[in-house]
């Protein structure tokens, strides 16, 4: 083979299949290329000439760049399994992505992973798998595993697995947990990734220090610069909740772009539909100013070097023809699109060998009634979760709220909603109830088994009975996402792959989305991801008050502030 590959880089022998007509981008010297590209098997062979192939395919007023590459996102929360996530993503020129598998390992341990590791050896993108450092994220909830590192290292050289997925547990780090000491000593010498929303000055020293090279969290130019500053990789992220392209677009210049990738963290169906997936941050970056070398650098090459990927991010000889064919650079749009070498189509999809779904019946809550949301405070002096929109940290505020005679009850004049989490493990059955500023709900409920990390059942809502309503209704279709209003469901998706996943196809979840978010409106979220903020209240690993199966914590000092 590797006779062949020098054969036709010199021209020597036809190559297997050149793209003819078009142009280049050279993310090297930023020059746009007028030039051939040769390709054979898998592989970049030729370019800066004219080539012939046994199959050509002309690409006249075109441009091509590297495939992108996502630097962090998590599969499970796009909805749609591994499968549909590559025919919901790839077309539109995402070659690459680097996933940690969480949120399924959260509730199935090394069974998620596995399905996983199985599923991505199909995929006609390259998916790349970081193994799960925090399961669970945190001791203060209950979640439906535990991995331990010796459960992590017979995985470690598995071909799928760059390294050590995001280490949440930040506290942890710097208070040496003997665990978290033995996951990041046995993973020395590997990629580890970070995870850690404002951590600054001496603390950040040492957390970097122990080997974590990258970072996602950052929500603002200066809390990124520093983290810049001191050495690691910057991933920008623009998601469907989390949305920090505008504040950190500053941030992303030629000088800076070889120390900077973008990433999702993540993107669901209808988002993607609508906007797009890389691509949108892209052709967003541009508009706001970013130059295109450096928003294009991000994508592709910075990104594989990054997680030491060094087989691809360049359009050039030696390299995996991961190839989007553009529009513009300033439109990207994807034409065409190669993974390793094979032109992407339908086709190529359906010849993927399936894998058979997990985790389903994985939601074993008891079923609830009205009275166990009801408070037994004597007190109207309550302590809410405070949304800021576009945002997973969150904020305290303190409230004097009307004591009914059945405890504690939410004011909808000032959008202050009550809010629960119920375990749904089949563990204990915890549940613990709290209250919450800003979803705009004037009536009803929405419920969620996507909570993250552990995946308890998580519902906001303006009276006990329509809470208690979606709740079991959770439970009766194996998890998923619903709208409830006077006990009625007015729409919900179905999520049996762990309570987490969907069985659809991308298009289907997609459709149900939109009727999901509508539904959410029609009762009053005033969220433009009313289900998806939903998910991440519960997420303890980041300062200020969240609420837990086990109650409400002021995670600034890590410590229960009532229920």
């Amino acid at each position: 083979m590797l006779e062949k590959i020098i054969d036709q880089g010199t021209g020597r022998e036809q190559a297997d299949l050149v793209l003819k007509g078009g142009k280049f981008f050279n993310l090297v010297t930023g020059e746009i290329v007028e030039s051939d590209i040769a390709i054979c098997g898998d592989r970049i062979v030729g370019t800066y000439g004219t080539y012939s192939g046994k199959r050509e395919i002309d690409i006249s007023g075109r441009i091509v760049v590297p495939g992108f590459i996502d630097t962090h996102l998590h599969i499970e929360s796009s909805l749609i399994t591994p499968h549909e996530f590559d025919r919901c993503v790839l077309p539109r020129g995402v070659t690459t992505a680097i996933c940690d598998p969480h949120e399924i390992a959260n509730v199935l341990g090394l069974e998620g992973i596995h399905y996983f590791l199985d599923s991505v050896a199909e995929t006609l993108m390259d998916i790349r798998v970081q193994l799960s450092s925090c399961v669970p994220s945190t001791h203060m909830e209950t979640a439906g595993a535990e991995l331990l590192v010796d459960d992590l290292l017979p995985l470690a050289d598995h071909e799928k697995v760059i390294g050590l997925a995001e280490f949440m547990n930040f506290p942890g780090v710097l208070h040496k947990d003997p665990e978290c000491m033995a996951k990041l000593t046995a993973f020395q010498g590997r990629h580890i990734d970070g995870h850690a929303p404002l951590l600054l000055g001496k603390d950040l020293n040492g957390y970097i220090a122990a080997g974590i090279r990258t970072e996602h969290e950052a929500t603002s130019y200066e809390e990124a610069l520093e983290k810049l500053r001191k050495g690691m990789h910057v991933l920008v992220r623009e998601g469907s909740v989390s949305r920090d392209l505008q504040a950190l677009m500053p941030l992303i210049t030629e000088r800076n772009s070889p120390f900077i990738a973008i990433c999702t963290d993540d993107r669901n169906p209808l988002d993607i539909a609508d906007h797009g997936h890389l691509d949108h941050i892209i052709r967003t970056a541009i508009e706001g100013g970013v130059e295109p070398l450096a928003i294009y650098r991000a994508a592709s090459i910075s990104a594989a070097r990054a997680f030491r990927l060094h087989d691809r991010g360049l359009v050039a000889p030696g390299l995996r023809a991961d190839l989007v064919v553009l529009d513009s650079l300033e439109g990207c749009h994807a034409d065409m699109v190669l993974a390793g070498g094979e032109l992407v189509s339908e086709d190529g999809f359906a010849k993927r060998k399936k894998i058979e779904p997990v985790g389903r019946n994985s939601v074993r809550a008891p079923l609830v009634k009205p009275a166990d949301f009801r408070s037994s405070s004597n007190s109207g002096k309550t302590r809410a979760i405070g949304i800021i929109p576009g945002k997973i940290i969150t904020k305290s505020i303190e409230y004097d709220l009307t004591v009914g005679p059945h405890g504690v009850e939410p004011d909808l004049t000032r959008d202050v909603l009550k809010i629960a989490v119920v375990e749904r493990h089949g563990k204990n059955g915890n549940i613990a109830t709290g209250f919450i500023n800003g979803f705009g709900l004037k009536t009803g409920a929405i419920a969620s088994t996507v909570s993250h990390d552990s995946h308890n059942i998580c519902v906001v809502g303006t009276n006990d009975e329509d809470i208690a309503a979606a709740v079991n209704r959770l439970g009766e279709i194996e998890g998923g996402f619903v709208v409830i209003r006077d006990g009625r469901v007015l729409a919900e998706i179905p999520l049996p792959v762990a309570g987490l996943m969907s069985m659809e196809p991308h298009e289907v979840v997609r459709e149900d989305l939109r009727k999901l978010r509508q539904a959410a409106f029609d009762i009053g979220s005033t969220l433009d991801e009313p289900f998806l903020q939903l998910a991440f209240i519960a997420l303890p690993v980041i300062p200020h008050l969240k609420i837990t199966d086990m109650g409400l914590v002021d995670v600034d000092k890590f410590e229960f502030v009532g229920n």
